[in-house]
């Protein structure tokens, strides 16, 4: 098992009809994973891009969907975020989330990713 920290990536496709339970759903999980050992660093929604920006490498990029919310959350060790799947999913705040939004998320869809910090030349 690795010592390296866990880094996920969480990318939701929105349903506009349920942004208020999309922000309920969020700072459920924030907490959640804050008490069981992780770092949330937060839910980051969509936003209009500010006036004047171009992309950088045009022929290469274009702006991405405009209904994306990303989480990102980080644990110790793979041993951390372990523990945490299994002290989630006993937890009566967690039964009670996944119940509350399993059969009906407030969202279409989810994808998620696992990272891994690239280290900086000094």
């Amino acid at each position: 098992m690795s010592n390296t920290p866990v880094t996920c990536e969480v990318r939701y496709r929105l349903d506009p009809q349920k942004l208020a339970e999309f922000e309920a759903y969020a700072q459920i999980w924030m907490g959640l994973i804050e008490r069981c050992g992780g770092t949330h660093h937060g839910y980051f929604l969509p936003r209009e891009r500010p006036d004047g920006t171009g992309m950088s490498f045009p022929a290469a990029g274009s702006d991405g969907a405009g209904d994306i919310a990303i989480a990102l959350f980080t644990f110790p060790d793979e041993e951390s975020y372990l523990n945490y799947r299994s002290s989630v999913a006993a937890d009566p705040e967690g039964i009670a989330a996944n119940a509350r939004f399993g059969d009906n998320p407030p969202f279409k869809s989810y994808e998620r990713l696992f990272l891994q910090p690239l280290p900086r030349e000094d």
